[in-house]
Parts: structure tokens; sequence; C-alpha cells
């Protein structure tokens, strides 16, 4: 099982090195920024050389502020454009895929506008990588909270020419936030989605059912470790630690004591 963690992009295969990580997970730029993606350091050519001399699997995270669901169209058209900029740019340093947040819409409209969108903007891109779509801990209108807004979100990509580059990230930490069943949740999804391309394993600062998005320590947080561990097995995905960068080296050594 390749497990990994998120570095810093501008010394990122120095940083997966020595945490001994198999993959790792970039953002290319500000992800609070509207700003196109850029490659730090000799570019995208270096970067991608770099990482295949190293053995290490890149992935990227986009902007946290893309948001194709809305039903703005000053956040809805820059976010399927900074979306594709980012897609060519992670093709560029040959990632693996592109983790990007399911979005929502108001809490006065219609969820299925959001899912509509969310259809017109995976016709529209030219997938060179694959998209993978991250669970969200909190909103009632997010697209991809529940298991039945994700049903119905995946229901809105059936038939698209571009469904093969659709994938799935699923965060432990999201789940537990959004009130899901950790135990059955692998389970529910696949039946949902039939792939999950990643897992973002991270610990909870807060209790089942919150709706808050506050990471925690492996072990130090309001998960069940042996839980997790199963969830991990069940999910046979890449494993990505987003959990504060000090504990990285401790817990790729855990993580690798317990899934062998």
């Amino acid at each position: 099982m390749l497990i990994g963690a998120h570095v810093d992009a501008d010394a990122a295969i120095a940083q997966a090195v020595a945490l001994g990580a198999d993959i790792a997970q970039v953002t290319l730029g500000d992800p609070q920024s509207w700003r196109k993606p850029t490659v730090p350091g000799d570019g995208a050519a270096a970067l991608r050389s770099q990482a295949e001399d190293a053995g290490i699997g890149l992935y990227v995270h986009a902007a946290y502020v893309i948001n194709v669901a809305s039903t703005n169209n000053r956040i809805r058209i820059p976010s399927r454009k900074l979306l594709q900029q980012t897609i060519d740019a992670a093709a560029g340093i040959g990632a693996s895929g592109v983790i990007v947040h399911g979005g929502h819409v108001t809490a006065d409209e219609d969820q299925r506008r959001g899912y509509e969108n969310w259809r017109k903007c995976v016709d529209g891109l030219d997938l060179k990588v694959p998209i993978l779509i991250e669970n969200t801990a909190g909103g009632k209108k997010a697209m991809m909270r529940y298991l039945e807004s994700i049903r119905d979100l995946w229901a809105a990509f059936d038939g698209s020419d571009n469904l093969g580059g659709v994938g799935l990230c699923l965060d432990t930490c999201h789940a537990h936030a959004a009130g899901l069943d950790l135990t059955t949740v692998v389970e529910d999804v696949l039946a949902v989605t039939g792939r999950i391309d990643l897992v973002h394993c991270n610990d909870s600062r807060d209790a089942a059912g919150s709706g808050r998005d506050r990471h925690a320590p492996l072990g130090r947080g309001q998960l069940d470790p042996e839980v997790l561990v199963a969830l991990l097995r069940d999910a046979d995905a890449p494993v990505m630690l987003e959990t504060p960068p000090e504990n990285h080296a401790e817990e790729i050594a855990w993580l690798r004591e317990q899934l062998g």
C-alpha cells in the first residue's frame, strides 16, 4: 500500500524521501488564491524528473476556493478555469490525480443545480489526469457530505464521456465530521462510485457529526485507531496524510507497521 503525506511543493521530493514516503501531495501556488497554478523551483519538467528518479508518486490538491457547483457565475466560471489549469499543471509534473473539493450551493438553493453544474464542468474538462472529488465535513447543501449527496452527484455524471477520469478521494476526518459510519463508509461509498482512488488519512479534533474540519495527529483525536486501520485496509487505495507535518514520519512508520 502506497503511503505518503502533504509536503511543500518547493521541496517536495526531498521532504518525501526524508519521511520514507512512497507518494506526496502538493499544492501549486496559494490554495486560497484564484491565481494560475505555478510549479516552484526549476519548473514542471525538473519536478517530474526528480519524482521519477526518487520513485515518488505525486498528487496535486486543487485550490480550496474552487466551487464548480456554485450557481454564482463569478465563482463557477473561474472555478472551472482554475480546475482545468490545475489539471494541466498536474499533468506537467506527472501527477496521478488532482484532488478537488465537492463544493456546495447556498442554503436557499436546490442542490440539483449544483449537480447539474458539476456535470457540465466534467463534460467540458480535458482530463489529462483524473480528478478525485473529495468528501467534505460540513454544509447541508454540500455536494459531497452525505452518502445521499455523493449518490446524487455520481448519478449526475452517468453517461458522461469523461466519467472514467472522475474518481473519489475519501477523507477520514471529513467522513467522521459529516457523521458517516467509518466501519461501513468504504463499502457504502464503493456501492455508489465503484472506486476510491485515494484516502486522506486524518484524525479529527471534534466529535462525530460535528461538521467541523479540524485534523488531528493519528491516535490523538476522536477516531478509533483500529477502525481507521480497518478502513484503510478495506479501501485498498493509496494513503495520504494531511495531519500536522511534524508527525508525518512517525505516522508513516506506524501505518506501515499496521498495514504491512
